[in-house]
């Protein structure tokens, strides 16, 4: 997949973020996202928050609950990655 996305951080700078996976559960559309193309570095999971007609809007899932159940379902659509 590795498409990428541009992700403004809460401190307002732009990362470029490739996108290794992404789900939909109860609704909601779940990326998982590296820094790294190679799906080897620091991983986030994103949740779309809204849409217009040029842009989709995610924010970092920070809910501990919803964070480890995203995750559980990454990791079964991955599984031959470590997760850690």
């Amino acid at each position: 997949m590795n498409d990428k996305l541009i992700f403004t951080n809460e401190d307002g700078e732009d990362i470029e973020l490739f996108i290794i996976e992404e789900t939909k559960i109860n609704g909601t559309h779940y990326i998982l996202a590296a820094e790294d193309e190679e799906e080897s570095g620091t991983a986030y999971i994103l949740k779309e928050t809204g849409r217009n007609r040029d842009d989709i809007f995610f924010q970092m899932v920070e809910d501990d609950t919803e964070f480890d159940a995203v995750l559980n379902i990454f990791e079964q659509l991955m599984d031959d990655t470590d997760f850690e």
